[in-house]
């Protein structure tokens, strides 16, 4: 079995961004854009919940861990699947806490849980609370997302930040371009 990591880790020439951050951060947009600019390609994680988990948040009620686990399990093995076959990818994804972000870095196959030493990396788009609520009072008027501003609180009590994890920490509240280019100069790609 060792030796069969051994060549998977081998072969592991691929990077993996993950651009987190509460819902009204700015992920996508941000998460695209880079992925444009940078040619990497480009997944959103809310594409992959299950229909019953957004079916939960639409109704106003939060995620429990046993709704969040599987799909950051999938979104791990999805990571993996890249940078297995040598290709760069861009991920929005909140990860918001530390035990999900380490499932994440696991997509890489030389990495030590806690070592945080890791082909994933990942960038916190930071919002004031009071700027998230209006940009998700604006979607929800424009019903373009079905994640309700009533859930902001539980994900702004969930987001953990450890400074020993080397997370970017960037001011969203630029324009796009601007926090691209802030991204871009603080990962020097």
């Amino acid at each position: 079995m060792r030796g069969k990591i051994d060549q998977v880790s081998a072969l592991t020439k691929g990077s993996a961004v993950v651009i987190g951050g509460v819902s009204g951060s700015g992920k996508t947009t941000i998460g695209q854009m880079l992925a444009k600019e940078l040619n990497y390609s480009y997944l959103d994680a809310d594409d992959f919940h299950s229909q019953s988990n957004k079916d939960k948040m639409r109704m106003g009620i939060p995620l429990l861990e046993e709704d969040r686990i599987p799909w950051l399990n999938s979104l791990r093995n999805i990571l993996r699947e890249y940078l297995t076959n040598r290709k760069d990818v861009i991920l929005s994804c909140s990860a918001l806490k530390k035990q999900y972000r380490e499932i994440l870095r696991s997509a890489d196959p030389n990495y030590k849980w806690g070592s945080h030493a890791s082909t994933v990396s990942f960038v916190l788009l930071d919002v004031p609370a009071h700027v998230l609520r209006d940009r998700l009072n604006e979607r929800e008027a424009k019903g373009s997302h079905f994640m309700p501003a009533s859930l902001l609180q539980s994900q702004l009590d969930l987001l953990e930040i450890d400074e020993f994890e080397g997370i970017l920490k960037v001011d969203a509240t630029s324009s796009p371009k601007t926090i691209v280019n802030a991204i871009k100069d603080m990962r020097q790609i």
